[in-house]
């Protein structure tokens, strides 16, 4: 399997949150059981809690085999990507398949909307990390901010996260994402941290919108401001910051293809110093690498907060 054969393995990404992340993306784009006003893709394409087994696991193993064989040992594997990988109905096999190939931990990043089901809960046991999301205190902000499938309730969401946490042996990290003027404010913050009290996560990481957003009123909190939150929740809490992702050198990996830079850009927008870090390019070859990708057509720039950030174009 070359590197242009590659459909369900990305990256590495660098991740501010959990250093260099080797994605595996379980779920066609969009497919999510929420619409996020802030999410870095766009609006969700279909939305739905219909499980389904959306990847045949062989083949998504079979990838994640050859990447590790050809590089070094990423910090984590994480199950993300392009839409909510709970939707995948074997995600549960597929961890179970990873753990038994590699010693590498596996993380899921999900939005914590399904795991008031019992057979999610039950499939994401043998994981080693689990990082769901609250982005809001009450169900009127869950409705206006994460945009939910309808048959989605506030109460039984909150209530999945806290019995799942009581159930998972190992560590739960809480995001709350913040959106400035909508949960980005104390009266509001404070909601948010009674319930993540009541959730217990071994940490909870504040982030803000820091990637191009689905929608333009979708505005990032200042870092003080996050700064000034965090002490408002109970136990350890982390402002994520995008500092984080460039502390560490990135190892010298085999030759990243064309493919790679298309396959992480179409997870989520990059800018070249993010994609250089991920994939072990020199900045000066990543952007001429994008330039070429561009005048293809194949990739697209957006401009945010000063900085450039590129997409895949679909």
């Amino acid at each position: 399997m070359s590197g242009g054969e590659r459909r369900h393995v990305y990256g590495p990404v660098p991740s501010r949150r959990l250093g260099r992340s080797l994605g595996v993306d379980l779920v066609p784009f969009k497919t999510c059981s929420y619409d996020c006003t802030y999410c870095q893709l766009g609006r969700t394409t279909h939305q739905t809690l219909e499980r389904q087994s959306f990847v045949p696991a062989g083949k998504v193993l079979a990838e994640l085999e050859e990447v590790l064989a050809a590089h070094p040992a990423p910090d984590y594997i994480s199950l993300a990507g392009s839409g909510e990988p709970t939707l995948c109905a074997d995600i549960g096999e597929l961890i179970v398949g990873i753990k038994s190939r590699t010693r590498v931990p596996v993380a899921v990043l999900t939005n914590g909307s399904l795991l008031w089901k019992r057979e999610v809960q039950d499939a994401l046991l043998e994981a080693d990390l689990i990082l769901p999301s609250l982005d809001a205190g009450d169900a009127a902000l869950f409705a206006l901010v994460n945009r939910p499938h309808p048959a989605i309730g506030f109460d039984p969401m909150v209530e999945g996260l806290i019995t799942f946490r009581e159930r998972f042996a190992r560590a739960v990290w809480l995001e709350v994402m913040l959106v400035a003027g909508v949960t980005g404010i104390r009266a509001e913050v404070e909601k948010i941290a009674a319930l993540a009290a009541r959730i217990s996560p071994a940490r909870v990481q504040l982030n803000t919108v820091t990637r191009p957003p689905c929608e333009e009123f979708a505005f990032p909190v200042p870092p003080e401001r996050l700064a000034g939150f965090a002490a408002l929740f109970s136990g350890r809490v982390e402002v994520v910051s995008e500092s984080r992702a460039r502390r560490r050198k990135s190892p010298i990996l085999a030759p990243a293809t064309d493919a790679d830079i298309l396959a992480l850009l179409g997870r989520r927008p990059c800018t070249a110093h993010g994609i250089a870090e991920g994939l072990g390019l020199h900045v000066g070859e990543v952007v001429k690498r994008i330039d070429l990708l561009a005048d293809q057509g194949k990739v697209a720039s957006i401009r945010k907060d000063g900085a450039v950030f590129f997409e895949a174009v679909r």
